[in-house]
């Protein structure tokens, strides 16, 4: 067995010697020679010297043999079916054997496995392809104040040590990333309002537009149909005239800074605090609201947000 091995091992070798040298002759002016001879020198038939020579083109790819199979099947769907097909998808695309039918009463005689097999691989990536969403293009504001992003975070437990639940409220600034967070024993509408009512105080430009989800700490909406039922915060809004926006359901992404803020609070302050009570841990986090705004930020080209919101109230 191993000397049938070692033969074959030989033989792919002396193929592969025997390939260079006659590439090496096709460059040395090959054309001056005897293809009869050089086959019975290289025990290679004349019809592959042939072959080799008409395909080289200079690099040692042009030889690598190519598939023999042909490109189109002659039983292949038609273009008119293809197109039937992808009609009538649509409407069936939970019941794939009603397709069949109401193809078959159109004139389709296909088989069934036939049909699954163009839809998985033309007609899907078609449909696919025709109804990709393309996201509307982001907006970034133009000054402070013009939208704010609130969100509401647990406290974690590990950094809790009387086992009490918290919460921490986060609101930013898109346009300068300025950052305001306040600390609450629960998440309501009144505890909402109540930060509402701080964050005006602590930010040192008029608020423009407010962005939340829809949770019922902020409205109501998608819970009562009334449009004149609203929250606390929702009529603390409306009083200070500043335009209320709720994201879309179940697109956490919408409300986007003020997520990544939360994951960055995570690891710069909770993973190494420890607090023994609401006061205690509001006043470790006013301590860090006032470091974090004086954090360089990638986004902000390596600016502080108190540096950039310097820039626009002194023009302001």
């Amino acid at each position: 067995m191993k000397s049938a091995g070692k033969a074959r091992n030989n033989g792919l070798y002396r193929h592969i010697r025997t390939s260079k040298e006659i590439i090496r002759n096709l460059l040395n002016d090959y054309s001056k020679n005897n293809v009869t001879e050089e086959s019975r020198r290289f025990h290679v038939c004349r019809q592959a010297i042939y072959e080799w020579r008409a395909k080289y083109d200079g690099t040692w790819k042009s030889l690598v043999e190519k598939s023999h199979h042909p490109h189109h099947h002659p039983n292949e769907h038609t273009q008119e079916e293809k197109e039937m097909i992808l009609r009538r998808y649509p409407k069936y695309t939970d019941d794939m054997m009603m397709l069949w039918d109401s193809l078959r009463k159109s004139g389709y005689k296909r088989k069934y496995a036939s049909m699954l097999r163009v839809i998985h691989k033309w007609v899907k990536p078609e449909i696919e392809k025709r109804t990709a969403r393309k996201p509307k293009p982001y907006e970034r504001a133009a000054y402070p104040g013009q939208k704010i992003q609130i969100d509401v975070k647990f406290v974690p437990s590990y950094c809790v040590a009387n086992g009490q639940k918290y919460y921490q409220y986060t609101a930013i600034d898109e346009c300068t990333r300025f950052c305001y967070r306040e600390m609450y024993d629960e998440h309501s509408t009144y505890s909402s309002k109540d930060f509402l009512m701080k964050l005006i105080k602590a930010f040192s430009f008029p608020i423009r537009e407010v962005q939340t989800d829809n949770g019922t700490k902020w409205t109501t909406a998608l819970l009562v149909k009334d449009p004149k039922s609203k929250t606390m915060f929702e009529k603390a809004l409306e009083k200070m005239d500043i335009i209320y926006h709720r994201i879309r359901v179940a697109t956490p992404r919408h409300n986007g800074k003020v997520e990544r803020q939360r994951r960055t609070d995570e690891k710069r302050f909770y993973k190494k605090m420890r607090m023994y009570s609401l006061e205690d841990g509001r006043e470790q986090l006013r301590k860090y609201n006032k470091k974090s705004n004086n954090i360089p930020k990638v986004c902000l080209n390596f600016r502080t947000p108190n540096e950039v919101l310097d820039d626009y109230l002194s023009v302001m």
